[in-house]
């Protein structure tokens, strides 16, 4: 990273130290739970126009979609950030401030990556001479990356778009992460279902409860693939009454690795446990309810853009990038084999609770890693 840029990024981040927290304050108050992202969808779209955007719209995924540049440019590299946050909350979020830390809900994963991205397109938009002639830029405000999401705000974009997008950045999680190997998950609602009845009188007749457990168990006694894999039993739900042998228990049932090899073979498994498990008077059925893609082929424009961001991380943090695999909106393009990066661009902790909080001094370096790499794609 070359010291005019360094200077350029660093000036910018200091001059609108205010306004960027400003903007943060509003935007983490709006709910905005997954397939719901349409009050901060409006939030975001207005904020572009009122920022000089000629060239916004919503699409019917609830994604915000700003264009810059050649509007009917061959090529185009997307910048994204997710709107969406993991709880359901419909009533105004809970914000307050202490010892220099922001709390709330989200406010982290992703609204401070999202406010980052939101400041860099200003500038962007008051200097649209950097976009070269017959290149254009897409900022996307997306929806749905949080859990049963599924990233389907990604998957439309790319529906949309294609291979019209050389590559794709995505501002997510914590400073100083660079994530190119995409974490693939596979996603399952079991149900068991029995007869049920009286627990006295009908003593003996099979507990969808118990057969759910004893389903469980059998899940984490398996050998595992050799690549590396996890699974997690995240929720069960069922019965009714102290007194009533259970009809129906369910769960929520994930597993995730980088190799699809392994995905592969876990469903496999997961289908021979749940077959074995199956008899008279008890009902099993199995509704997937996610798959994110995992891995992606190794190429020379994924290596030069992810040591592109390496060298941007470096230089404005000073800190080693984190380059751990994980699960975020990069996984569609990466999966299609389009180059792509998810960046962590604030410091916080606590992600997914809601006591998350960030660090707000770290506003000014994610937008400097954010602009940095903007510019940085264009050149």
């Amino acid at each position: 990273m070359d010291d005019t840029l360094r200077d350029l990024v660093h000036g910018y981040a200091q001059s609108v130290q205010e306004e960027e927290l400003e903007l943060l304050r509003a935007l983490a108050r709006i709910p905005a739970p997954s397939h719901h992202e349409e009050r901060r969808a409006s939030f975001v779209a207005a904020w572009l126009r009122s920022h000089g955007a000629n060239d916004v719209q919503v699409d019917e995924a609830k994604n915000v979609i700003c264009l810059i540049g050649d509007p009917n440019a061959r090529e185009l590299v997307a910048f994204a950030a997710h709107t969406d946050i993991v709880f359901d909350d419909t009533d105004e979020l809970p914000l307050c401030e202490r010892d220099g830390k922001l709390f709330a809900p989200g406010v982290g994963d992703d609204t401070a990556n999202l406010v980052g991205l939101l400041m860099a397109t200003s500038w962007l938009l008051d200097h649209p001479e950097v976009v070269p002639q017959g290149l254009g830029v897409l900022v996307v405000a997306n929806s749905c990356e949080e859990g049963l999401g599924n990233l389907d705000g990604t998957r439309t974009l790319f529906q949309a778009y294609g291979q019209r997008i050389r590559e794709f950045t995505s501002f997510d999680l914590y400073l100083p992460q660079c994530i190119s190997t995409a974490v693939g998950s596979h996603r399952f609602r079991i149900t068991v279902r029995t007869q049920g009845g009286h627990s006295y009188h009908d003593f003996g007749r099979p507990n969808a409860i118990a057969e759910l457990c004893s389903l469980v168990h059998g899940l984490y006694q398996l050998s595992l693939p050799d690549d590396p894999l996890t699974y997690n039993v995240g929720r069960i739900e069922g019965g009714t009454t102290v007194n009533s042998i259970a009809a129906e228990a369910s769960m929520l049932f994930e597993y995730r690795s980088t190799s699809e090899r392994a995905l592969a073979q876990m469903r496999t498994l997961l289908d021979e446990v749940v077959q074995s498990h199956r008899r008279e008077g008890v009902d099993i059925s199995i509704e997937t309810i996610g798959i994110r893609p995992g891995g992606a082929e190794a190429s020379e424009a994924l290596q030069h853009l992810t040591e592109r961001n390496l060298d941007i991380i470096r230089s404005i943090t000073g800190c080693e990038p984190d380059q751990s695999p994980a699960s975020t909106d990069a996984n569609i393009p990466l999966s299609l084999g389009i180059p792509a990066n998810t960046i962590g661009a604030v410091s916080g902790a606590l992600l997914h609770t809601r006591d998350e909080w960030i660090d707000a001094r770290s506003l000014e370096t994610g937008l400097e890693v954010i602009l940095a790499s903007m510019l940085s794609a264009m050149r």
